[in-house]
């Protein structure tokens, strides 16, 4: 069978994981950079989150779309149109003269990483026999943290020595890398829906109601951020009502509806980065505002987490081929919790040994729970499925992202405002992170229970 060909196998491999590695780099090392830029160009912490968030904006918005286009037109051409459009981005934002600029490549970076993210772990799953499937995401999520781990040292070295734009620099020549490898090593296409149609008007409302949502969520608690957010609610069920009336849909219902473990998999994904994404960036303005590190230090210090989510999620992955995911993952969302509750009694006088500790509790708790997790919602579906189910854990990862950031940039601006964080505002910053990791410590005990509803998955 075409599929299981140990050499198709290992291209596919080999180059999702290299983009596996290449998108989390650039997340996580432009949160270092941030109050570097904020600097140059006078940008307020509010400004300075959307850097972050436009792009998990623009990739949660056309996640599920490209995941059906993927699957009816090809996998492989999404891939590759994905890196080619991320690689590109990141030149057009090193070369930003100003916030606006930034925050526009930032967005033309969404719309590739949607690409490559709605279609990496469906191609992994087309070709891996389901008792190796474990392991595979386990590597590949693990690369996924290898470039969360690289991210904030290098991001730090790469800031503090040759200026914030190198930071997008460096990622040029990895995602040219990855273009040649899909371009010339990879054999087959993958279009197991060929035929369908794609849900425009599906698509269309989708996106609009997230970005009416998370724009509201910045807007509060001024009457357009109650409009925005209420609108964007509207949509979300407008589009749940219209997606179970047509023949063709962008999202398919009834993989919710019908299947318990792929449900309540992905909503214990979106619990779990709600409460979870914003940490990094809270941390890089605490240890750069408030404890006056450089950006390398604090990079070496936020390393912490990811490299123990790096060491654990093969394993944890491999467990899940033996194991109930269920059980694996929910052990993993209680020493989240732990790791959170910990955070909450972070101040100013805090050393760095109890920041590390909270990122390694942290990291064991999130490398026990995303690979398992992964496998239970992709081993849930048929294969035609393959690439709207990874397309829908991709989005509900992102969109978990995204909420984070919302809640952080929400207590932000009641607590501080759309000011630069100057040493007079630094008392309120500390109240507006331990207010935002409560709020995560309640999302992620919630999410423990979500995790143990799925039932039972081998």
């Amino acid at each position: 069978m075409e599929e299981y060909n140990p050499a198709v196998k290992r291209a596919v491999i080999i180059s999702a994981t290299l983009s596996s590695f290449l998108t989390p780099f650039m997340a996580s090392s432009i949160n270092i950079a941030l109050p570097t830029i904020g600097k140059e160009f006078g940008m307020s912490a509010i400004f300075l989150s959307w850097v972050a968030s436009t792009y998990l904006l623009t990739a949660a918005m056309f996640l599920v779309p490209l995941g059906k286009v993927a699957d009816i037109y090809g996998r492989k051409k999404i891939f590759l149109l994905g890196l080619i459009i991320y690689t590109a981005s990141a030149i057009f934002c090193a070369a930003s003269n100003g916030g606006l600029m930034i925050i526009i490549g930032r967005i033309i970076q969404g719309i590739g990483g949607a690409m490559i993210f709605g279609t990496g772990i469906s191609l992994i799953t087309s070709v891996v026999p389901a008792n190796e499937r474990g392991k595979i995401i386990g590597i590949t999520i693990s690369m996924v943290y290898a470039g969360l781990s690289l991210g904030p040292f290098l991001g730090g070295v790469l800031t503090h020595n040759f200026g914030w734009r190198s930071v997008f620099i460096f990622n040029v020549p990895l995602g040219s890398i990855a273009i040649y490898y899909v371009m010339f090593k990879l054999k087959g296409d993958w279009a197991e829906a060929k035929g369908e149609k794609l849900d425009y008007t599906g698509s269309v409302i989708y996106g609009l109601s997230l970005v009416m949502l998370m724009y509201g969520l910045s807007q509060l608690p001024k009457t357009l951020g109650f409009i925005l957010v209420t609108a964007g609610l509207a949509g979300i069920l407008l589009f749940i009502i219209w997606e179970l009336r047509i023949d063709n849909p962008v999202l398919n219902m009834n993989l919710f509806r019908n299947n318990t473990v792929f449900a309540f998999s992905n909503f214990a994904a979106l619990i779990n980065y709600s409460a979870t994404f914003a940490i990094t960036f809270l941390l890089s303005l605490y240890l750069q505002y408030i404890k006056l590190l450089t950006p390398q230090a604090a990079g070496v210090i936020l390393v912490t987490q990811p490299i123990v989510m790096a060491v654990f999620a093969p394993i944890s992955g491999r467990l899940s081929d033996k194991i109930e995911s269920r059980i694996i993952a929910s052990i993993g969302m209680g020493l989240t919790v732990i790791g959170l509750v910990l955070l909450t009694l972070l101040t100013e006088n805090s050393g760095k040994i109890y920041i590390i500790t909270c990122l390694i509790i942290l990291g064991l708790g999130f490398g026990l729970f995303s690979s398992p997790n992964t496998n239970a919602v992709m081993s849930s579906v048929e294969r035609k499925y393959y690439g709207i189910a990874s397309a829908t854990v991709s989005t509900m990862r992102l969109i978990g992202q995204m909420l984070s950031m919302g809640i952080a940039m929400l207590v932000i601006a009641v607590m501080i405002g759309n000011v630069q964080i100057k040493p007079e505002y630094h008392s309120q910053l500390m109240a507006s992170m331990k207010i935002i990791f409560t709020i995560f410590v309640v999302l992620c005990t919630i999410g423990i229970f979500a995790s143990l509803a799925r039932g039972k998955h081998l």
